[in-house]
């Protein structure tokens, strides 16, 4: 009765792709924790650009592993909602015990698992040891940590490099959860590598190994990554100064990759985000 008695006209919001979709701060490991304000456009164009790599649809079956705190999240909750896939979620309990963790993928079929590399190697000697159901996993991606390939050997040797495929993801919160993709082979893992290989950047994005100077360094020379495109955040909540500092004009700007062909993708701003190790 008392809804009836209010006004029933739209409210007049004008909606914007560039509005914000959420702020995650970072964990402060080189400083104060930073809240990263990422827009709607940011998120959309992370699915739409890498689509021809994942081909997500309906029948997918995701697990949302991660703290929502962790931007890995976004891509877990947003990757099967987007699609139309089915989100397991986990209790806290589970994401800390490989063995809830395995009776999970088992029983609900899940088909997407998204994990840091420190976590997913605690489950492979979960995996090797117990009696195993059969998977319907198709693809693991790596994120959040730096990946060993070598640590996979014991994995691929038991279920082999295309199903699932196995996949690194480098990225910050700063660029919209991931900048790069890499699709692991047999060849990655065999060896005694402890470099972690991060592959290319998503078509949107553009990377760039430059020096002091902001000047390209030359193939096999030390430099500063930046990364520019459309997954560029606008910047750290409240924090003028230091979002003038990180987010710096691109002199190399491009609307997108030429030559990409994939989905429309929301224009991004003329600026890279700069990242120190």
């Amino acid at each position: 009765g008392q809804i009836a008695e209010h006004d029933e006209s739209d409210l007049c919001v004008a909606m914007s792709p560039d509005q914000l979709a959420y702020v995650i701060y970072t964990s402060g490991s080189t400083g104060m924790p930073k809240g990263v304000g990422v827009s709607h456009a940011n998120v959309a164009r992370l699915f739409a650009a890498t689509y021809e790599w994942y081909h997500f649809d309906e029948h997918d079956v995701w697990v949302l592993f991660h703290s929502y705190a962790f931007d890995f999240s976004v891509w877990e909750l947003w990757g099967a909602l987007l699609y139309g896939g089915r989100l397991v979620v986990l209790s806290f309990a589970a994401t800390r015990s490989p063995e809830a963790l395995h009776k999970v993928l088992c029983e609900q079929g899940v088909s997407v698992l998204n994990q840091t590399p420190s976590a997913f190697q605690q489950y492979i000697q979960t995996e090797a040891e117990i009696d195993s159901c059969p998977l319907a996993l198709r693809l693991v991606i790596f994120g959040g940590e730096a990946l060993e390939p070598v640590m996979l050997k014991s994995w691929v040797a038991r279920h082999g490099d295309d199903c699932p495929q196995l996949i690194n993801m480098y990225g910050i919160t700063e660029t919209t959860v991931h900048v790069t993709y890499r699709l692991l082979s047999e060849g990655d893992v065999c060896g005694e590598s402890t470099r972690s290989p991060i592959g290319r950047p998503i078509p949107d994005l553009q990377t760039y190994l430059l020096d002091t100077h902001g000047n390209l360094v030359p193939v096999g020379v030390p430099g500063e990554l930046y990364i520019g495109g459309d997954g560029v955040s606008r910047g750290y909540l409240n924090r003028p100064g230091l979002t003038a500092e990180r987010f710096v004009p691109d002199p190399f700007g491009r609307d997108r990759v030429p030559g990409y062909t994939g989905p429309g993708i929301w224009r991004g701003g003329c600026r890279m985000v700069r990242l120190n190790f």
